[in-house]
């Protein structure tokens, strides 16, 4: 009898921790990305693989929160860059509303801020580039549906070089005046123009630079100003 009560426990403790992944079979997901051009290349890539089942797709995120709540999803897949709500943005309400559905970000860019902000704000489960192939767009799928975590090769080289650079701005510490003086060497003023434009001695400006060159170890106007632009000191904007 003892024996028939151990097998019962072992049979509930199995079922317990099977995961939804396991009792499905399939893995539902849903597609939101502005480009329904993008939609539907996903949707083809995606056909022939039974472990995969589509379950909803939308060109706009606020309307997939929506429908989120009568649709069964395992699996979120979200472009970044979208109109009437970023990724990260969509990401985190998908996550405080439904914890238990995985989000792929899929975008064109890898940039290390964007996937910084994605891990780190909205608590995703992988980022890849719209670049990546067929395979790798299903490999991530199951990895990450089995509870894994996946990051394409060149977002984890974007992720790399973005965190090698914040602990390059921790250590350089440039104060508000030298970054102000930056931006105005990058509009190619001079130190007189510099000086008249912030109330100060030119001979005060000639120090902030000095002090500028070394600390972002440049010795160049130009190499200074690839330096701001690398760590967003002045904008293309």
């Amino acid at each position: 009898m003892k024996l028939f009560w151990f097998f019962a426990f072992l049979v509930v403790h199995f079922i317990n921790h099977i995961s939804p992944r396991m009792l499905s079979k399939t893995i539902k997901i849903a597609i939101v990305d502005d480009h329904q051009i993008v939609i539907d290349g996903i949707v083809a890539l995606l056909k022939g693989h039974d472990e995969i089942e589509v379950v909803a797709t939308d060109i706009s995120a606020p309307m997939m929160l929506q429908r989120m709540p009568n649709l069964q999803v395992d699996l979120l897949l979200t472009d970044i860059m979208m109109p009437e709500m970023n990724g990260q943005e969509f990401a985190i309400l998908v996550r405080k509303k439904f914890p238990k559905i995985k989000i792929l970000a899929l975008s064109m860019s890898g940039q290390g801020e964007l996937v910084d902000g994605m891990i780190n704000h909205a608590d995703i489960n992988g980022y890849v580039l719209k670049n990546i192939s067929k395979q790798e767009l299903v490999l991530a799928i199951k990895k990450i549906a089995d509870g894994g975590i996946y990051f394409g090769e060149e977002v984890l080289h974007e992720l790399a070089s973005f965190s090698q650079m914040r602990k390059e701005e921790e250590k350089v510490q440039l104060t508000v005046r030298e970054k102000e003086i930056i931006q105005l060497m990058e509009k190619e003023f001079s130190n007189k123009q510099i000086a008249d434009t912030l109330f100060i001695s030119e001979r005060t400006v000639e120090t902030h630079r000095k002090n500028i060159f070394r600390k972002t170890n440049t010795n160049s106007v130009l190499g200074l100003i690839k330096y701001a632009y690398l760590h967003k000191i002045v904008s293309n904007g």
